[in-house]
């Protein structure tokens, strides 16, 4: 039975498509449990599908390599889908016009912190100037962060990690806790969200509400644009 099972994988498994109906399927399935559990926030289907991925590349024993070449126009889509989200945002430009000034102030605070933060732990911890500026950008959508990564010295696969690792863990914990503090505003709850989490949280809340996508787009650009002024200043104050 195990031979024959081999027999069948082997060409499968060198077949690029495969890996991308995997990634798909494992979505779907993440996003089935997530409708039975009635939308609970651990239930996200990001996280489901990253898992289940993971166990059928180490059971198969599959590379990275492999996987990422079915799988990389998924890897693709990443921006488009992050550009789509101008849509709500242009549907609600009134309400962001009246909230400007605090938005202004949210995003300056989110961003100073997650990127301060980032590097002050790292430092206090013994780490070294390269994980340091890894995660200094770990709350700014993937394709900046990578960037700016590469730029200050840091580990791009690594800030890659550490991003979407803080937006799974900014879609499950960022809409209970904002409920626990009684904020209740999806403008508040969609900012939040792509300020702190990017694009894994941004889904999380955007289907929830125009609005929530709106300022979640908000968040996600101005975010982008604030850190990548940020950490460069941050990059020239290192010491070690």
């Amino acid at each position: 039975m195990e031979t024959a099972l081999l027999a069948i994988w082997r060409p499968l498994s060198a077949t690029p498509l495969l890996w991308l109906a995997a990634t798909l399927i494992a979505y779907a399935i993440g996003r089935g449990i997530q409708l039975a559990c009635e939308g609970a926030p651990l239930a996200n289907p990001v996280l489901i599908a990253i898992v289940l991925v993971a166990v059928v590349l180490g059971a198969s024993g599959t590379s990275y390599a492999t996987y990422f070449a079915g799988a990389q126009f998924i890897d693709f889509l990443l921006g488009p889908a992050t550009v789509a989200l101008a849509v709500p945002l242009a549907a609600n430009v009134g309400h962001v016009r009246r909230s400007f000034h605090g938005i202004g102030l949210a995003l300056v605070a989110g961003s100073l912190t997650s990127a301060v933060s980032g590097v002050v732990v790292v430092w206090l911890l013994g780490g070294d100037r390269a994980i340091a500026f890894s995660m200094a950008p770990k709350a700014v959508t993937t394709p900046i962060a990578m960037a700016l990564a590469r730029e200050v010295g840091g580990v791009p696969a690594l800030t890659t990690a550490l991003a979407i690792s803080g937006g799974i863990v900014a879609a499950v914990i960022g809409r209970p806790v904002l409920w626990w503090l009684r904020v209740d505003d999806w403008r508040a709850q969609g900012l939040a969200a792509g300020v702190a989490g990017s694009g894994v949280a941004a889904a999380q809340v955007a289907p929830l509400s125009g609005l929530a996508a709106a300022f979640a787009a908000l968040g996600i650009g101005l975010n982008g644009l604030i850190t990548a002024l940020i950490i460069p200043l941050l990059a020239r104050f290192w010491v070690g």
